[in-house]
């Protein structure tokens, strides 16, 4: 059972463009590795963007 996990900042990300990442990385686990598309598990955790750094900055201060 494939598990995917996607972190995203809490940027304005609408329910349909969650749907859409989930049906995406489903369809491409099935294509790829011949996955089950209903055994394939999809979480979608939203990061703050002041608990989220690149670069040794945190995106809230440097965005």
């Amino acid at each position: 059972m494939p598990y995917v996990n996607i972190k995203i900042t809490d940027e304005e990300v609408s329910r349909e463009d969650k749907a859409n990442l989930v049906a995406g990385v489903t369809s491409l686990l099935e294509k790829v590795l011949n996955k089950n598309p209903k055994t394939t598990v999809v979480i979608i955790d939203i990061v703050a963007k002041e608990n989220w750094a690149i670069n040794a900055k945190l995106l809230s201060k440097s965005v």
